[in-house]
């Protein structure tokens, strides 16, 4: 580059910027921690890289971090040696704030606004971490010089429309972070302040921090004051050390840093490995759920290092999707430096690492739930759902999961546990109940209920999108199986099956007339064990998708095969036996074709689904209630 440019923000970049220097952001001291943790990972990088470059190493010095206040310039000025950055990465990573995803992060901050703790969380999740500058600068000037480069560029910005890039001299590689600082934040440049702020959120971090400080030397007529550069942090990996030396505070901070979040995570993990490969790992369990946690690529926010050295941020590999809310970092002894994608999705070590991470997450979880069952609760909330995909996905450790599951019941006004659904069971009952739907509320007033809830039985409620393949990855709790309420093949007991099946020998005629009414839109017509109250309701046969999972699916224009499903007619309700009664006559009544019409309607209502033709339901329904209220007035006239 031989010339300045100068370039436009996009114009949701702008927004964006506005949104992050007013709102992100609570307390302004948080900047520190941002920009140290960018210069961290600067020094990470490039030891990362020197490993195949090594004579990347060669100039600079010592890594470390470098912090000069001037006083009277008003300026704060964050240097460090690592990788540097090009005019064309400055451009990149400066001027395009949120570049993945910026209109979607100005919703989510909208919609967090005056809800402090949801628009804190957002930090970090978007790459906005250097805009915390200009809550304490007017103006931000970044130097830089990429690694095995001669040249070095200025990029410049007051945090309006434009940003400015043009050639500049450093004499090493690295990076210079230059704030103007603002009238009233000119107390930062207080070296007692400064060194007070990177204690607080930065003494973790393994790179020395140097603050440059006012030294007095000498004595008598030699006294004088020099400036020197004096180590502030204990620049040691915390999670190296043994968790008895760690205190609660330093965890919480070095989870801040690490995840970006403003908010202490709910619980953490911090063990040593020693055996056939040998590993430190520190886990935390965020308070919150993240913005991309349901995303097509959410960030899996565990960091590998070999040897205390950064190798890569977002490493799937050591953890599976299901445990993608877990934040941390493992630190091996044994993986090679050079460590790849290829090597790390083939090798036997980090197929051990990922097992024990799994295994002291699962721990950390059954610790929670039982020394901390609030916090539990509010763990399940936010990330419940996620942990039950490993049902699904990895059923090796269903029993583990299975352990961890809670549910919203028919006989608890909170969640439940199927340990302790099996300990409420009475006697007789062989099978764990549930039901699947779109909201606890709707369920509550299936059909699909009533006779389990005569005989005692308590019933599930799940109503997450992942819940019916999540049980039929678990299959059985403790041997006993999980039925679905809404199954066709559901059986309550011996003597109530004769019954029905009695029932439906006499009443073949009406089979026959729902049959012929209804079509091919049922698969089968037949007596019902499970209906007490209501006079029908629609089930699925085994394989079936529930029916508002298929709706789901059909929504996102996923090609499904039609499957009929089965309705079932309480033969003791009234309405039922009167249908009976003139379905079995020689020329049933006119009417007759239309209640059965009614009938499936209301049985599709019942469960949440939409009705063929609604326009018909309500010509029906107008009729029937004309007859209705005629009848009863002329018997009120009688009497």
């Amino acid at each position: 580059m031989t010339e300045a440019t100068e370039h436009r923000f996009q114009a949701e970049v702008s927004e964006v910027l506005h949104l992050v220097i007013n709102s992100l952001y609570s307390h302004k001291e948080i900047f520190l921690r941002e920009l140290v943790s960018n210069a961290s990972d600067a020094l990470d990088k490039l030891r990362f890289r020197a490993i195949q470059e090594p004579g990347l190493m060669g100039e600079g010095g010592a890594l470390e971090v470098r912090i000069v206040a001037d006083a009277e310039a008003g300026t704060l000025t964050l240097s460090d040696n690592g990788i540097g950055m090009s005019a064309e990465e400055l451009a990149q990573n400066l001027g395009t704030i949120a570049w993945s995803g910026s209109r979607d992060f100005i919703k989510k901050l909208e919609e967090a606004q005056g809800k402090e703790d949801k628009s804190l969380q957002l930090i970090g999740q978007f790459g906005v971490g250097f805009y915390s500058a200009y809550l304490v600068a007017d103006r931000v000037e970044v130097v830089s010089r990429a690694a095995g480069s001669s040249e070095a560029s200025r990029w410049s910005s007051d945090a309006r429309d434009t940003f400015r890039i043009e050639p500049a001299e450093r004499a090493e590689r690295g990076t210079d972070v230059i704030l103007h600082l603002k009238a009233d934040q000119r107390a930062l440049t207080d070296t007692f302040t400064l060194r007070e702020l990177i204690r607080r959120y930065s003494d973790y971090v393994s790179y020395p921090i140097q603050l440059q400080v006012e030294k007095e030397t000498g004595e008598g007529a030699d006294k004088k004051t020099e400036k020197a550069f004096e180590t502030v942090n204990q620049a040691s990996a915390l999670w190296q050390r043994q968790p008895k030396d760690v205190t609660k505070d330093q965890y919480e901070e070095f989870y801040k840093h690490l995840g970006h979040d403003w908010e202490p995570p709910l619980a953490w993990k911090h063990f040593h490995i020693e055996g056939t490969q040998m590993f430190v790992g520190l886990l935390f369990i965020p308070q919150r759920r993240p913005a991309d946690l349901f995303g097509p690529e959410p960030r899996h926010g565990v960091r590998l290092h070999v040897r205390r050295v950064f190798v890569m941020d977002n490493c799937e590999e050591l953890v599976p999707r299901w445990l993608r809310f877990v934040r941390g970092v493992i630190d091996s002894e044994d993986l090679p430096l050079n460590v790849s994608r290829e090597l790390l999705q083939d090798s036997r070590a980090i197929r051990i690492i990922k097992k024990q991470v799994v295994n002291q997450t699962l721990d950390l979880l059954d610790e929670l739930a039982k020394d901390r069952p609030d916090d539990y609760q509010k763990f399940w909330e936010n990330f419940g759902v996620v942990l039950k995909e490993g049902l699904h996905f990895d059923p090796g450790y269903k029993d583990r999961i299975a352990k961890l599951l809670r549910y919203p019941s028919t006989k608890e006004s909170g969640l439940s546990s199927l340990d302790a659904y099996v300990e409420r069971m009475p006697e007789g009952q062989s099978a764990i109940y549930y039901a699947a739907g779109t909201d606890r509320e709707g369920l509550s007033r299936s059909p699909h209920l009533e006779a389990l809830e005569k005989r005692g039985y308590e019933v599930l409620y799940m109503t997450d999108g992942v819940d019916p393949f999540a049980v039929a990855g678990l299959g059985s709790y403790q041997e006993k199986p999980l039925v679905s309420a809404m199954n066709a093949d559901i059986q309550l007991d011996e003597e109530t099956h004769r019954k029905v099946e009695e029932q439906a020998k006499q009443a073949g005629s009406l089979f026959e007339h729902f049959k012929t009414v209804l079509g091919d839109r049922v698969a089968e017509v037949r007596a019902s064990e499970r209906l007490t109250d209501s006079p029908a309701c629609l089930v699925q046969p085994e394989g079936a998708l529930e029916p508002h999972i298929e709706r789901m699916l059909r929504a996102q224009q996923v090609e499904l095969p039609s499957a009929k499903r089965i309705l079932e007619l309480n033969l003791e309700h009234p309405l039922l036996e009167s249908l009976r009664s003139l379905a079995e006559q020689e020329t049933p009544a006119e009417r007759v074709d239309e209640w059965i019409e009614m009938l499936y309607d209301q049985a599709l209502l019942a469960e949440g689904s939409p009705i063929d033709a609604p326009e018909q339901f309500a010509r029906r329904l107008a009729d029937l209630l004309t007859s209705a209220a005629s009848a009863a007035a002329i018997s009120a006239g009688s009497k």
